[in-house]
């Protein structure tokens, strides 16, 4: 991503021009055609004087210029730079004299309004979540226990050892997490999963049980779906639901606690994921065990999803009610509450307020609410690690809760990710909201 310019030359040097001719000298050609000869070859020129020009020797445009006249132009000679020079100001009266052009005047009006009404809303969102940023969390607005983590698939796969576990149940003592969302697929776009995926997965359920009794191990599957490319799975068919739905099976009697779905990109309104949904979730309660989701970002301003989608062919956001809907269908979700392209911590701490509040109104009470924490650094599109901190994620979240429903039971935070995070994530996570500082 590096860019880089080549610079020019300090300077150029610039090209002799040759002088006319003075007045009232006989033209050289003429005299030597008359066997004159010539006054200026013949001459011996005269030592500089260090002193004034005389009269005679004043230049013709000075004195036009000092009688009020315009100075006739030189006639340029082969090889003469007549161009500006360093130094020399560019005379810019003509374009002003245009843009002051009566005919100008309605479509520089029209100009003017269209980036007003570019910029406007922009700044007007920027106000607000600002605004959402005030203020001081209400006392109380810290964890219930109900928190999370997402681990990656390094768990399962037999690339950690019993040190890595002894090192983890240590981490997480005292803090208020009770499930883990271990990464166990991807599933295929078939909907299958093969065994081969997570051969650990006993180890690591064994060992978490052991070391920190209470704590669930869910297993997280996940896919792309074909909603925007060709090439992924694609819920409208009947036969890939039933697979995601005997893969879900065969992961509980792996021994997970519980299984946790990331599908994306979900646009709002899929009634597939909805079918989908109510399927596992029957599977779930009859098995005694928890259905997780991680959602998508409510619309901050309503049907942002449809004008999004209908601009860029990608509608990041779900619609409040779509939300309302798979939230209702689920025992836990999720909020993925981060990459929001905010560039500032203040207005990304305002966004997340915002969405802790949108997604309270249409959750139950019995469904665990968890927002999404930013344990990872990165720059890219859409994601700011300047902006997007623990610290501003944990202190929006307390103030959603704080002007929502403070008192709220079933609501927690969701920390992404184990192996990205860092020290300054941990603390900031303990600080603002395990003693709500």
């Amino acid at each position: 991503m590096d860019t880089g310019r080549d610079t020019g030359p300090d300077g150029q040097r610039e090209r002799a021009g040759a002088t006319a001719s003075q007045e009232g000298l006989p033209d050289p050609v003429a005299r030597s055609q008359e066997g004159l000869p010539d006054p200026v070859a013949h001459t011996t020129p005269e030592p500089p004087c260090s002193g004034p020009p005389s009269l005679a020797e004043a230049d013709p445009a000075e004195e036009a210029r000092s009688e009020g006249e315009t100075p006739s132009p030189t006639p340029s000679l082969p090889g003469q730079d007549t161009g500006p020079r360093p130094g020399r100001p560019l005379r810019y009266g003509g374009l002003v004299r245009a843009w002051r052009h009566p005919r100008l005047r309605i479509p520089k009006r029209i100009a003017l309004g269209l980036v007003l009404l570019l910029l406007l809303p922009v700044l007007a969102a920027g106000v607000a979540l600002r605004v959402n940023y005030a203020g001081d969390p209400a006392d109380g607005t810290r964890t219930r226990n109900r928190d999370a983590l997402w681990l990656g698939h390094a768990w399962v796969d037999g690339r950690k050892s019993d040190a890595d576990l002894d090192a983890l149940a240590e981490r997480l003592r005292g803090t208020g997490i009770r499930d883990l969302y271990v990464h166990a697929g991807p599933l295929e776009h078939d909907g299958s999963l093969p065994a081969t995926a997570y051969p650990s997965a006993g180890r690591l359920i064994a060992g978490v049980h052991e070391r920190l009794p209470g704590i669930r191990v869910q297993a997280w599957l996940g896919d792309e779906l074909a909603t925007e490319t060709p090439d992924g799975m694609r819920l409208r068919r009947a036969g890939t639901r039933d697979a995601v739905v005997r893969s879900a099976g065969r992961i509980l009697d792996a021994g997970f606690d519980g299984v946790h779905f990331d599908l994306e990109p979900l646009h709002s309104g899929d009634a597939h994921y909805l079918a989908l949904l109510d399927r596992l979730h029957a599977l779930t309660r009859a098995r005694h065990v928890p259905l997780s989701v991680a959602s998508h970002q409510i619309d901050p301003l309503p049907g942002l999803h449809s004008a999004a989608g209908a601009l860029t062919g990608h509608p990041k956001w779900w619609s409040q009610a779509y939300f309302g809907q798979v939230a209702r269908r689920v025992d836990q979700i999720a909020v993925m509450s981060y990459d929001t392209a905010t560039p500032l911590q203040s207005l990304y701490g305002g966004y997340v307020a915002q969405q802790t509040a949108l997604a309270l109104e249409v959750t139950p009470k019995s469904t665990d609410l968890l927002m999404g924490l930013p344990f990872f650094h990165e720059d890219k599109m859409g994601h700011s690690a300047y902006a997007e901190t623990v610290a501003a994620a944990v202190r929006g979240t307390r103030l959603g809760l704080s002007r929502t429903d403070r008192t709220r039971e079933h609501f927690g935070v969701a920390l992404y990710v184990d192996f990205a995070a860092t020290e300054t994530d941990w603390a900031a996570y303990r600080e603002g909201w395990l003693t709500g500082r």
